[in-house]
């Protein structure tokens, strides 16, 4: 299966997300396989990579339930909650209105009103962040804005609808959504990166990724190589992560992270991708 080209027309990410690819999507774009039955993303996040490659089978995952929740909303009730985000539009420089806003127990609320909180939020707060504290609360200060933040764009979030309406959403650990994975599948797996003294990008380790799930994440790849799945794997470029890739295809990049607070300290960052057909060489597959 080929891309949908603009099928959707062109499809920008809802929500902003740490680590999001758009810097690499001209790269990335290069590795994506000719052919492929079923497009499957454990690592979701802002969808960057499933919204411009339009697929029409999805299973789209991640471990945030809040993020899922917020594309099952999208997906399920999009008339209802641009109704409801209307409500927010006004507010978005509202400090005060923010920090309630934050402080309302998402559990109470409904579907809609939880994906419009969580919209307006990851709209509003600091760098788009998204952190919880013990409690699992969410706890990002209100953001610095030098023009209001725009929630929604309703040609894109219905556009986005669309395209959802053929892919599964699972809230979940990255090997619970890669259970359904079979031979001629694409696999796009964009973890939370691991850290390392040499990594100068090391803002987002979300849900606790540890070191041991690296490890459980390779062992899962092969696993999926084992099954006839087409892999492509982003990271950090670290001694471990080319370790425990170093029988597939390792693609050195260079990219750029906005997260950083700094503007000066947003570009240069050592990435690789890791592929498990071709030799590396752009479709030479």
């Amino acid at each position: 299966m080929k891309e949908l080209g603009r099928k959707n027309g062109k499809l920008k990410p809802i929500v902003k997300w740490a680590g999001g690819k758009r810097q690499l999507l001209r790269t990335l774009r290069q590795y994506y396989p000719n052919n492929f039955h079923r497009y499957i993303e454990p690592f979701l996040g802002g969808a960057v990579i499933y919204l411009t490659l339009k697929p029409n089978l999805a299973v789209l995952g991640d471990s945030n339930e809040d993020l899922i929740d917020c594309y099952t909303t999208v997906k399920d009730q999009v008339d209802e909650l641009i109704k409801a985000l209307e409500n927010y539009a006004p507010h978005v420089l509202d400090r005060g209105f923010y920090y309630e806003v934050r402080d309302r127990n998402a559990a109470d609320l409904a579907p809609v009103e939880r994906a419009a909180r969580f919209i307006f939020l990851n709209k509003t707060c600091y760098n788009g962040l998204y952190r919880v504290n013990r409690d699992g609360k969410f706890n990002v200060p209100f953001g610095k804005h030098e023009r209001p933040p725009r929630l929604y764009d309703e040609a894109n979030l219905r556009g986005v609808s669309l395209l959802l309406q053929n892919a599964e959403l699972v809230a979940g650990d990255f090997e619970e959504t890669v259970q359904c994975a079979s031979e001629g599948d694409f696999l796009y797996l964009d973890p939370p990166y691991h850290r390392s003294n040499n990594s100068h990008f090391t803002a987002y380790s979300v849900n606790g990724f540890t070191e041991n799930d690296h490890v459980r994440l390779a062992r899962t790849f092969r696993a999926l190589h084992a099954r006839g799945c087409k892999l492509l794997l982003c990271n950090s470029d670290t001694r471990l992560v080319r370790e425990l890739y170093h029988d597939f295809v390792v693609i050195p990049v260079i990219t750029s992270r906005a997260i950083n607070c700094i503007a000066g300290r947003r570009s240069g960052f050592p990435e690789v991708l890791i592929a498990n057909y071709g030799q590396g060489h752009p479709k030479e597959r």
